[in-house]
């Protein structure tokens, strides 16, 4: 989201289905899950044992998705592998809670015309790290949705990337237990994420003159449509390049995702527009006049997600949009989630069908998510739209 100084700005039942033990009957069902022979001392995680906690983490997050899926059921597994490991009776409560929370957000989309026929959810181990009787994995889960209702010449799928940790436990039997699941991506924006997206304190501007307020956009649907006129802008190109770089980054610019860096979304956002045809403005860098993005060096303006709106708007090179539905191919749209003013994450609209404007962002990597999706999940959020 922001970086820099921070404003810059399978259900699988042979796995396990419900990824959290469901409670039923007000019992939380606790499955088991192998990870090789139990031990006394300080246990040891072979690589049976990370394969178990990569199968646990791609089951969680398949029901996790799964919930968002249109007719879609899950059922509790018994599975066991060789071995014991299983999720802990907190954990269950609480993926059973998430995948509760995620039907409602179905249910949300669907009365926004929004549904999913079919969800794909990868994960892979990436790294785990043991002290003592606590592990921990980090695992990127990758997962594509297809819209159910996808007609003409509308998207036929969405897709994301995001990051979590997954802690484990293990008793004096050497029993690992799941305890607890992490979003550890700046902003937590994927689909089926649940998590509140972290915001950051801005940077404060130089004077009131060039870091004006953005007016806020509507999100009622079917607003009047403002289609785009002239321009030496070259739309199709910035979103080639959003939906070429979506997930695999662009190493000619730094990446600003992790370890405190902010996010890279607008960061993002602004190599896009550069691709079509936004030139550099140097100058000094956090002079939020200016705008200019190298693998060396780059403005705030470039990187920030309040400094870019300041920059968008005293240059010229943006009108604001008076409803997100009226954002067309390569126009831009941000996102204040708790609505303090300060905006949070930045997003380039990348295809447009029926009126409605899909969006492709990192921070969680994403390409082409609907703005109703977006509304679904954050309906308190304000929004902001800008025709570039």
């Amino acid at each position: 989201m922001k970086s820099r100084k921070l404003s810059r700005k399978r259900s699988r039942a042979a796995i396990v289905t419900a990824a959290a033990a469901s409670v039923v009957a007000g019992v939380a069902l606790v499955p088991n899950w192998s990870a090789g022979a139990a031990v006394v001392d300080d246990p040891t995680v072979n690589a049976a044992t990370k394969a178990t906690f990569q199968k646990l983490a791609d089951a969680v997050f398949t029901d996790r998705t799964q919930a968002l899926v249109h007719g879609a059921t899950t059922k509790q597994s018994t599975t066991r592998f060789s071995g014991d490991v299983r999720m802990s009776s907190t954990q269950s409560r609480d993926e059973h809670s998430a995948l509760t929370q995620l039907r409602g957000r179905q249910n949300s989309l669907a009365k926004l015309g929004e549904t999913y026929s079919a969800g794909n959810t990868r994960v892979t181990l990436d790294a785990t790290r043991v002290t003592g009787r606590t592990a921990k994995a980090d695992v990127t889960e990758t997962t594509t949705l297809t819209y159910a209702k996808a007609t003409g010449n509308a998207p036929k799928t969405t897709g994301f990337q995001s990051h979590h940790e997954l802690t484990f436990k293990a008793d004096r039997q050497g029993t690992w237990q799941l305890t607890k699941v992490k979003d550890t991506d700046d902003g937590g924006l994927a689909v089926n994420t649940l998590s509140k997206p972290s915001v950051k304190a801005p940077a404060t501007g130089d004077d009131g003159n060039t870091t004006p307020d953005a007016p806020r956009a509507a999100t009622t649907r079917n607003p009047v449509a403002v289609p785009k006129t002239g321009t030496t802008y070259d739309y199709k190109a910035m979103a080639a390049y959003a939906e070429k770089y979506w997930n695999v980054y662009n190493k000619d610019y730094p990446d600003f995702n992790g370890q405190g860096a902010g996010g890279d979304c607008t960061n993002f956002v602004s190599q896009s527009l550069k691709a079509g045809g936004w030139k550099h403005v140097p100058g000094y860098v956090y002079d939020y006049t200016k705008w200019f993005g190298t693998a060396d060096i780059q403005s705030d303006s470039f990187v920030g997600v309040n400094e870019w709106s300041w920059f968008a708007q005293n240059s010229k090179r943006t009108k604001p949009l008076a409803n997100v539905y009226q954002a067309e191919v390569g126009d831009v749209i941000q996102m204040d989630f708790n609505r303090d003013g300060e905006k949070d994450h930045t997003m380039i609209v990348t295809y447009k069908s029926n009126g409605v404007p899909y969006v492709t962002y990192h921070s969680n990597n994403t390409l082409r998510r609907s703005v109703a999706s977006l509304i679904a999940a954050y309906p308190n959020a304000y929004y902001y739209a800008y025709r570039t």
